[in-house]
């Protein structure tokens, strides 16, 4: 039992240190512009790679047919809707509203 507990708290240093280290050194400085301006792409990068994959290859394949990847043919209008409402809200329901009327129909 003293093993698994040491374990756990080894484990949450280790989860926790690298966010927390990061956080104390750089809280105090300024950073340069070009890497504030690179970091605020990090956001949209991390999110486009775990949503392409689902979006492209949802069977460990690649399908654009619109009965096999649904979600493919409604991101289309919901990047659009995304983009002209720059509401997450609206965009969520939107997308939950598209995909239920596309297999509805399909």
């Amino acid at each position: 039992m003293p093993e698994i507990a040491l374990l756990i708290f080894l484990m949450s240093l280790v989860t926790y240190l690298p966010r927390v280290i990061p956080m104390i050194l750089l809280s105090r400085r300024t950073l340069p512009r070009a890497v504030e301006l690179w970091l605020s792409y990090v956001p949209v990068a991390v999110l486009a790679a775990l949503l392409a994959p689902g979006l492209f290859v949802p069977d460990s394949r690649f399908e654009l047919a619109l009965p096999a990847n649904p979600a493919f043919w409604v991101s289309i209008p919901l990047f659009i809707i995304a983009f002209l409402t720059r509401n997450l809200f609206i965009t969520v329901l939107s997308g939950m509203v598209l995909i239920a009327a596309l297999r509805l129909f399909i």
